[in-house]
């Protein structure tokens, strides 16, 4: 008698029966002969699809479904050919599957991508290599370069969590603000090399400081001798410490002057060493040279010559900055969209401004031949300074109108607006005061002593009120929003403020307004006091690594 026929379903059915018996486990003590050892796990791309008919008919075939199931899973990582396959212990592994879902390995650029909170970062991978010995001990001590480098993913990642909407005013553990939890701490010249120009705001507060308490209405008697002579030395301290400081900077690193003068962001607070200058040339003109030059002996005359000198060459260096800096930028060496306008585009057109300012405090100590040029040099730049910045001025508006308020960490530096207006006020009736006796000695009525004080006190007056709108919204945008992380910027709350504060003072006095001048001595204290608070925060920030540590200062463009 015949055998039966089999269909072709009966066949395959047979086949992977038999197929499933090669894979089942022997008997203890017995070893399967080489024949039927487990082959190796089959490749994706060689699988072939079977009939879900034949896989509902076997249900020894569900497992080598799961094995598929769990190849393709691996969906998103591609191994290159000359490697072996994992296998399915390790495909089970729970401990590698965050590993495999947010990981890519591209075999023919060896890149390892990660997503640390949100920010893509790339690590190079080695390739494989054989190594014929153990390293050492030296060679697996990270370098110097290696440090910074860590530090700086470190500090990328905590702007852009700074960035994010905290919900509460106090970190939870393990936020990078949290300072319990402190930046890894970094070697003197690795920190060092991070110290910007922006340093000089420190100075550049501190000098207006100190002309701001000369310039007091109400006095007590160790006011200006004592304090403010004191801050006059200490301005004088910081100066040449801030000095010394960047000059290692860029001796220690090579290159680090070029790129700090043409960086997109540092490059603009270049100007705060010449503003610097300007602070130091006012307050010895006034804690050193007495308003009355007719008991000067020969030393006190000597110093009157250094001051005008002082002068010339600081109206050289800053109209030469101007040019050169804005011509730079202008230069498309870089893109500035209106977005990203910021206040700080205002200032390499500072020190010139500045410069009236100077010319209005010194040309009443200096002889008349010399006194009308001073003072015709320090009106042409003043109108230069004011000029420029009122085209900045309307940069700045539709900015704001655009994009809104600068982010919250930024929003001091809108207190950089204050200071061209205030400051033109000021030297504008500096100068008409100082204006020689002999001024239109022909008394043919143009442009005589008297009518040049009338037209600056009304100029000073239209220029105050822009000064104090800028002022204001300044003030409300911080309440609004106040900063959480120091940075430099803060120092913007109070240099431009002094110009303001010492035009309501002129003014105060030229109409003799007492309610001004009282008004004027209370903001000087409200001022005293915000520079202690952002003294005290500066030295905190560097003692915490807020500030001179990678990715944290004005050498990083962030905005």
């Amino acid at each position: 008698m015949s055998a039966p026929l089999l269909d072709s379903s009966d066949i395959e059915t047979n086949r992977q029966d038999a197929e499933y018996e090669k894979f089942q486990p022997q008997a203890a003590g017995a070893r399967a002969p080489a024949s039927h050892r487990p082959a190796p796990p089959i490749p994706r791309r060689s699988m072939r699809r079977r009939p879900s008919s034949v896989s509902q008919q076997n249900p020894y075939l569900y497992e080598g479904r799961e094995q598929r199931g769990e190849q393709r899973r691996l969906s998103r990582l591609s191994i290159s050919s000359d490697d072996a396959s994992p296998s399915l212990d390790q495909l089970r592994n729970p401990e590698k599957d965050d590993l495999v879902h947010d990981l890519q390995l591209d075999s023919r650029a060896p890149t390892l991508r990660g997503s640390i909170s949100g920010t893509s970062l790339p690590y190079v991978v080695p390739e494989r290599r054989r190594l014929s010995r153990l390293p050492t001990d030296q060679e697996l001590k990270p370098s110097p370069e290696d440090i910074e480098a860590t530090a700086a993913i470190a500090a990328a990642k905590n702007d852009a969590l700074d960035s994010r909407p905290s919900p509460s005013p106090t970190p939870s553990p393990g936020h990078p603000h949290d300072h319990t939890h402190p930046r890894p701490p970094l070697s003197l010249r690795s920190r060092l090399k991070h110290f910007t120009w922006a340093w000089y705001t420190l100075s550049m507060s501190t000098g207006g400081l100190s002309l701001l308490i000369h310039a007091q209405p109400h006095q007590f008697p160790s006011l200006t001798p004592v304090l403010g002579l004191a801050v006059y030395i200490l301005n004088i301290i910081l100066f040449t410490l801030i000095t010394s400081l960047l000059l290692a900077r860029f001796l220690l690193n090579t290159g680090s002057f070029v790129a700090s003068i043409t960086h997109p962001r540092e490059g603009f607070f270049v100007p705060t060493f010449l503003l610097s200058i300007a602070t130091l040339i006012t307050s010895t003109q006034k804690y050193c040279i007495p308003s009355h030059i007719q008991s000067w002996d020969g030393e006190r005359q000597g110093l009157r010559w250094a001051i005008q000198i002082a002068f010339w060459i600081y109206v050289a260096l800053s109209t030469c900055l101007a040019v050169a800096q804005y011509s730079f930028v202008f230069g498309r060496r870089h893109s500035f969209s209106l977005q990203t306008m910021m206040p700080t585009w205002i200032l390499p057109i500072f020190p010139v401004m500045l410069s009236g300012t100077i010319a209005s405090v010194i040309a009443s100590t200096q002889p008349p031949a010399m006194a009308l040029p001073i003072i015709v040099s320090g009106l042409s730049c003043q109108g230069l300074g004011i000029s420029v910045a009122a085209m900045m001025y309307a940069h700045m508006v539709g900015r704001l109108m655009q994009s809104g308020l600068p982010d919250r960490e930024h929003r001091p530096g809108l207190f950089m607006c204050v200071g061209p207006p205030s400051f033109t006020a000021l030297a504008f009736i500096g100068l008409a005061q100082s204006l020689p006796g002999s001024f239109d000695a022909n008394m043919d009525g143009l442009l005589d002593a008297s009518i040049m004080l009338m037209m600056a006190i009304v100029g000073a007056g239209f220029l105050w009120a822009l000064s104090f709108w800028w002022f204001a919204i300044a003030v409300l945008a911080v309440v609004q929003s106040p900063p959480r992380y120091f940075h430099l910027g803060w120092w913007a709350s109070v240099f431009p403020n002094t110009g303001f504060i010492l035009a309501t003072i002129s003014l105060g006095k030229v109409f003799q307004n007492e309610f001004v001048l009282w008004f004027s001595t209370a903001i000087s204290i409200v001022l005293v006091l915000v520079y202690g608070f952002v003294l005290f925060h500066c030295v905190r920030a560097v003692v915490v690594r807020d500030i001179v540590y990678p990715g944290r200062d004005e050498d990083v463009e962030d905005h």
